[in-house]
């Protein structure tokens, strides 16, 4: 069940406070930013977590709690004792999460009154739960999938916020998935942290990070198959059923960048392993200057080579093809005749792939990200104000 509901937070008078929860004990995993500020909910999720109880989430939305002392871990563990209370669990088995402004201590008193009134609302419409959570997002992000385990239906869903301060090794990013699935603690942990690195890991919008963001996936085993492990014959199914998900909401992220017009994918082809390949592509839809070419349709090729070049991973460059959609625009270590206005038409629609083929092994991977527009300035230039 999950809610969401506006509690003057945000300036907007948008919604700012969500609650979600099970009725059931769930298994609980969760990754977290690698920066080394790290917002004040993330101590307490991270101890939640860890004991293995977590069945509710409370996240508002508008301010970070992060670089806000014992004061802001004060405030993130009322947090979790307000939810535990109006919820009847306990306070061990609430995550708490936040997004916003940084230094701006939580006006728990309205806080307060959100999670009262979130708990009276709570349902099975998870969409005013995902608005709740939103910053300058300019939509909600939801996706859902349905897959067979042990002659079950079990589905994994989940939704998102992101937009701005969006980098691989997660950004200002909040993920909450859910699965009706049985799944052992162990597994359902190694399962998240390997659909974050090939999705949330491989998104990135303007090369910040931030101290607040966290994945979390909780399986609550309410479709009554039998509990999955790593050699359990249909786990491969459950795995690839969380990366979709994750994959999707990823995606989402970067289309729905701080100013973006356009999504932009990138897949690199024919690397030695997947670590190479990721970096590669995470260097080239990382670049500013690659990310400016896509919003001028320019297709300046060589602003992608030399992204490439710097990502730190060897590789023949006499063996690199590289196609804007479908134009080929360089092979062999030279330029390929090509016209440069169909290049140019490649990324002028609403998504752009740019595509690079290499000889070094059998390896590929995608990483996604949007154009750097004036929009991205005008709304980070007054984030505050």
């Amino acid at each position: 069940m999950a809610a969401g509901v506006a509690c003057g937070v945000r300036k907007s008078g948008s919604r700012d406070l969500g609650l979600l929860y099970s009725e059931r004990p769930c298994a609980t995993a969760a990754v977290f930013t690698r920066n080394a500020f790290k917002g004040a909910p993330l101590a307490v999720t991270k101890e939640a977590v860890e004991a293995g109880n977590v069945r509710a989430i409370v996240v508002n939305s508008g301010n970070a709690n992060a670089a806000t002392g014992e004061q802001g871990l004060s405030d993130a563990k009322e947090m979790q004792a307000l939810a535990a209370s109006a919820l009847g669990i306990g306070a061990g088995e609430v995550a708490v999460a936040s997004t916003g402004v940084i230094g701006v201590y939580l006006p728990m008193d309205r806080i307060s009154e959100g999670i009262a009134q979130a708990a009276g609302e709570l349902g099975g419409d998870g969409t005013s739960f995902a608005d709740a959570i939103l910053t300058t997002d300019t939509r909600t992000k939801e996706v859902a999938v349905r897959v067979e385990i042990g002659g079950r239906t079990i589905t994994v869903s989940g939704t998102a916020k992101g937009s701005g301060m969006i980098h691989p090794n997660m950004g200002t990013m909040l993920a909450f998935m859910t699965t009706d699935a049985s799944v052992k603690p162990d597994c359902l942990q190694e399962t998240l942290g390997r659909a974050t690195e090939r999705s949330f890991n491989r998104v990135t919008v303007d090369g910040d990070t931030s101290p607040s963001d966290m994945a979390l996936l909780m399986a609550n085993g309410a479709a009554g198959n039998e509990p999955l492990h790593l050699d359990h014959p249909d786990y491969p199914a459950f795995a690839e059923a969380v990366e979709t998900v994750a994959r999707g909401l990823a995606k989402e992220i970067a289309r729905d960048g701080e100013g973006a017009t356009r999504l932009v994918e990138v897949v690199v082809e024919g690397a030695e392993d997947e670590q190479s390949a990721a970096a590669l592509a995470k260097s080239v839809v990382g670049s500013s200057l690659v990310k400016a070419a896509v919003f001028g349709e320019d297709a300046n090729w060589g602003r992608v080579l030399v992204a490439m070049g710097y990502a730190g991973i060897p590789f023949d460059p006499d063996g690199v093809e590289l196609y804007f959609g479908p134009v080929k625009v360089f092979s062999g270590g030279e330029p390929v005749l090509h016209e440069e206005a169909e290049a140019n038409a490649a990324l002028a629609s609403g998504e752009v792939v740019i595509a690079v083929r290499m000889g070094e092994g059998d390896a590929s991977a995608t990483a996604w990200g949007c154009d750097l527009t004036y929009e991205y300035v005008e709304i980070n230039g007054s984030y505050r104000t």
